[in-house]
């Protein structure tokens, strides 16, 4: 019990930084943007958040049996893939919830600046271009999310081997 206590206290600390981090960048970026450049980063965020709970999935639903018989042959990622499984619940939390999360807050946040960036340059109705706007960021991201889930669970050895290779190269073990 102790143990989840701290894992809270952590991720808690962990989504304050990031939050912070991407909200920073996601203001600084969009200070004196363009449209079509506003448009391109609430997209990237949008990718980032489902790309993330593509990972957070995968490793909640992966089996670990082949990332052992990677790692007894020293396949690259296969010790790193065997970690992630492991710990399942704490990437779910750090990759779903932290990450996905706030990509969900930010791109919302950068939709206000396609609005007032589409009421500056239009005639249109202020009301229904927040709305368009709106459900579009939140359709995107939805969909998106549930394309990914299914490709997740069933691609999840693919999905867990691709982010353990890419973690490995950044661990020592």
């Amino acid at each position: 019990m102790k143990g989840n206590y701290r894992w809270s206290l952590i991720i808690t600390i962990l989504a304050f930084i990031i939050s912070l981090l991407m909200s920073l960048f996601s203001t600084l970026v969009l200070q004196n943007v363009n449209l079509l450049l506003a448009i391109v980063i609430t997209f990237l965020f949008i990718l980032i958040g489902i790309v993330f709970d593509i990972i957070g999935v995968a490793v909640t639903s992966g089996d670990e049996t082949a990332f052992h018989s990677m790692s007894s042959r020293k396949v690259k990622g296969g010790k790193m893939g065997v970690k992630l499984l492991k710990n399942a619940s704490k990437v779910s939390s750090f990759c779903c919830d932290v990450v996905g999360d706030i990509c969900g807050i930010i791109s919302g946040a950068t939709g206000v600046t396609i609005v007032t960036l589409l009421i500056i340059y239009t005639d249109y109705n202020e009301l229904l271009i927040s709305l368009l706007v709106t459900a579009l960021i939140s359709s995107l991201t939805i969909g998106g999310k549930a394309l990914g889930k299914n490709y997740a669970m069933n691609k999840s050895t693919n999905v867990i081997k691709m982010v353990a290779t890419f973690l490995s190269v950044f661990s020592k073990n």
